[in-house]
Formats: C-alpha cells, sequence, structure tokens
C-alpha cells in the first residue's frame, strides 16, 4: 500500500514538472441545466405525499494547452425550488436567501501522452466513472441527482487493446499526519479491449476510514470482474464483486471486528430486434448479499458478518426502496424498449425484491419470522430529445407492496438501516423533467 501512495505521488511531481512550458491555446465554456418535478406517494404509514421541484446548474472551463495539456475547471449548484427566494411577501423584507450553494465540483490539471507515450495524468478535484458506474460513477441517476466528484489522482495507461488505471483520492481529511484519521480510496482498475465491441475488466478498490466517519478503522477491499458489450443484436452486462476486510471495533474488555465477507452480482442480458421502433427486450438480476447479522441470543449477539457495499454507485434498482445505497437483496429484472421515432425512446421496466437476509427474532418474542418478499415494482418512462442538446423525460413508477416491507428488515445504508415503510400501503411516483447541456 505504502509503495502505491509513493509510486501516484512521484507521478504527480513528475507530471507537474512537465507542464512548465505549455502555452495556452484555446479556452471552452461548457454547462447544464437539470430540473425535475417530483411527487412521491408512500402511503400513510411513510408520512403520505411529498413534492418538490429539483435543479442543478453546471458551468464549467477547459483550458486547452500545449503538449497535451489542460486545465478544468466547473462550478455546480443542486437546489430545491423555493428554498432561496428572497423576499418575505408578509413584511416585504428582502434577505440574500439560504446562502451561497456554489460548489466546486470540479478542478484538475491534465497531461496527456506524456513523454510520447500513451500515459495520463489527472490531478485534482474530478468525476470517475468506471465501467458502467455500479460501484463508481458520478451520481446523477434519476431523482436527487447531486453529482458525485473525488479529490485525488489519476494515473491512466491507455492503448488501443488496453487500459490501466492507477487512482488515489481522500474523502475525509483530519489534518493529522498523511493518512492518519482520514478516509482513503484506490482503486487500480484494467480493461482489455482486445474483442470486437465487448470489454473485459478486472479491478481492485480499496477504503480505508481511520476512524473519520466510523468509532472502527476499517478497510474494506473489493475485487471483481466484468464484461460488457454486443456480440450481433445481443447485448450483456455482467459484473461479480467479492468484499473483504473488516471494521475493527476498540471495547473496553477487548477488541471486536465486525468484518466484510460479501459476494455482489449484476447481470442484464438484452436482444434488439431489427425491426421498426427497434424494440429490445432485456433481462436482469442483481444479488447483493445481506451478510450474516448473527441471531440475538440472551445476553449478546454473535460477530456480524456486514452486507455488500456498493461503494459509490450509480446504479438505482428501485425508485422507492433506496437511492443507490439498497444492499441485503436479491433482484429480478426485466423490459422492454423501443423508439417510435428517432428522437423518442420508451421503456416499460418491471423488477422483483427479496431481501437475502431478513432481520432476526429473538425467540423470547413472541411473533413470526420476518417475511422476505418486498414487493413488485413497475415503471413507464419516456424521452423526448427534442434537439441534440434538449431533452425531456417524464416517467411514472408503481410499487405493489408484500409482506416483507413491514417486517423490519435492514437494506437502505448499504444493509445497515431497516425500512419504515408498511406493507398496507402501494407506493407511486410521477415525474416531469427537462435537460439542456451545451
Amino acid at each position: 500500500m505504502r509503495a502505491f501512495k509513493l509510486m501516484l505521488i512521484a507521478a504527480l511531481v513528475l507530471g507537474l514538472g512537465s507542464m512548465a512550458y505549455a502555452e495556452l491555446q484555446n479556452v471552452e465554456v461548457n454547462g447544464q441545466i437539470r430540473i425535475r418535478g417530483n411527487w412521491y406517494d408512500y402511503g400513510d404509514s411513510l408520512g403520505g405525499e411529498t413534492t418538490f421541484v429539483e435543479q442543478r446548474t453546471r458551468l464549467g472551463v477547459c483550458a486547452d494547452f500545449t503538449d497535451e495539456v489542460k486545465a478544468v475547471i466547473e462550478l455546480d449548484s443542486y437546489d430545491v425550488w423555493g428554498t432561496d427566494f428572497r423576499s418575505n411577501y408578509i413584511t416585504g423584507f428582502d434577505g440574500p436567501g439560504a446562502g451561497a450553494d456554489i460548489n466546486l465540483y470540479q478542478s484538475y490539471i491534465q497531461a496527456s501522452e506524456m513523454w510520447g507515450t500513451p500515459l495520463r495524468l489527472r490531478v485534482g478535484r474530478q468525476e470517475i466513472s468506471l465501467g458502467s458506474e455500479w460501484l463508481v460513477g458520478v451520481n446523477n441517476a434519476s431523482s436527487l441527482f447531486w453529482g458525485l466528484s473525488f479529490d485525488g489522482i489519476r494515473l491512466t495507461y491507455e492503448t488501443d487493446m488496453f487500459s490501466v488505471d492507477a487512482i488515489a483520492t481522500k474523502l475525509g481529511e483530519s489534518f493529522d499526519g498523511f493518512s492518519d484519521g482520514d478516509v482513503d480510496f484506490y482503486t487500480l482498475y484494467g480493461s482489455y479491449k482486445g474483442f470486437e465491441d465487448i470489454v473485459l475488466d478486472a479491478y481492485w478498490m480499496y477504503v480505508h476510514d481511520h476512524e473519520f466517519l466510523t468509532p472502527y478503522d476499517v478497510k474494506l477491499h473489493t475485487i471483481g470482474l466484468r464484461g460488457a458489450g454486443t456480440v450481433g443484436a445481443f447485448d450483456f452486462e455482467a459484473e461479480a464483486a467479492y468484499q473483504f476486510g473488516e471494521a475493527e471495533l476498540e471495547l473496553l474488555f477487548g477488541d471486536a471486528d465486525l468484518d466484510y465477507d460479501a459476494l455482489g452480482l449484476n447481470l442484464e442480458v438484452g436482444y434488439t430486434f431489427d425491426m421498426n421502433w427497434q424494440p429490445r427486450v432485456f433481462l436482469g438480476g442483481a444479488y447483493l448479499d445481506g451478510g450474516d447479522t448473527g441471531r440475538q441470543g440472551f445476553f449478546f449477539n454473535d460477530t456480524p458478518e456486514l452486507a455488500f457495499n456498493r461503494l459509490f454507485s450509480n446504479w438505482e434498482y428501485s425508485e422507492f426502496l433506496a437511492n443507490t445505497d439498497e444492499s441485503n437483496l436479491i433482484i429480478y429484472r426485466a423490459g422492454v424498449g423501443a423508439m417510435p421515432t428517432e428522437n423518442i425512446e420508451l421503456l416499460l421496466s418491471l423488477a422483483y425484491f427479496q431481501v437475502d437476509e431478513e432481520v432476526d427474532t429473538p425467540w423470547w418474542w413472541f411473533w413470526d419470522d420476518a417475511d422476505d418478499d418486498l414487493g413488485f415494482e413497475v415503471g413507464l418512462y419516456a424521452d423526448y430529445h427534442y434537439t441534440e442538446d434538449l431533452t425531456f423525460r417524464a416517467g411514472y413508477a408503481h410499487f405493489f407492496t408484500d409482506d416483507g416491507i413491514g417486517d423490519g428488515n435492514a437494506w437502505n445504508g448499504n444493509g445497515l438501516i431497516a425500512f419504515a415503510g408498511d406493507d398496507d400501503d402501494d407506493y407511486d411516483y410521477l415525474f416531469i423533467e427537462t435537460e439542456i447541456k451545451f
């Protein structure tokens, strides 16, 4: 681990040294405005209806220099309509609003083709998108599209046949030594592109939390394989990841370990028909290991194994169960998409959810064990590409709850937080959205 850190630091020093003579050639401005109106109805058990309009605004500048050097600066702001209004209509008092909420979303220096090789160095705050973003992505799926960027260094060696990324990022800073008290995230990610229209990936990811977000010293390793691409009219996306590690808890009478020993699987296979509307049908599924919470004994719990950690995923399996942090689930998916015109995309999606590990019921509590069936979700979505830059979207989803919804099963928060819903209520979601990019 220390050698990996030193390698990245050396690359940073050498890379910055090679940028000293770069001269400005071109400056480009880019941006995005995304606005979505949301209506949720979770029934009486979760507070009934919720409506809000969210908006994310991005504005960036990209400066190109000689010798394949560039600098990127991007600002963004996420707001909910009505939270920043600057006037009180009763008193007429005007103020500054809710406060400054413009953030530095990206700011990095990049040098490509360093020393005449296919080596690229990116230093600073940056988005990181790996594979299909099943574990590391930009957090813009569905509603609550806050975005996600990382502070760190990314070194990439890329050819027509393969690429290798070495990434080191700082997720939390305690100002106590090089890594003491911090949260660090490291990744080695390799892709092989030697097969036509197919990519094969292998990776190792490591999160080390030195008691920054938790009272534990957390060491979480993730190793995985991924394959994706098209073969004729078929397309596929398959990924498997295994997690191991521990969270070391210091207790008064000794230490205890919470272990990671979890498997995650994600699969989707589609077929596109060569006919009008180009219909595509797909089947998919996911397994997100729920770990082993340990049955509650008379005096203490067994040492638990934690559920599969979704890390920084941008995959959202449900409009209702969680954002992108759901785990401890078995998911079955199917759907059909079509394009009635070259500007309109339609999608009908179906999904069924089960809990992998139901909540344990102590023997002295006189009620039935928890049910593992959560329910069935159906969604209908439409995208209208008015121009190349402007898109309108709309969608509706309904969740038919089953008995497991109200049994205290935990799948939120990477399988750590119990869902507070009730199987007496079904759930509804409706949205309308517009997005423009330039």
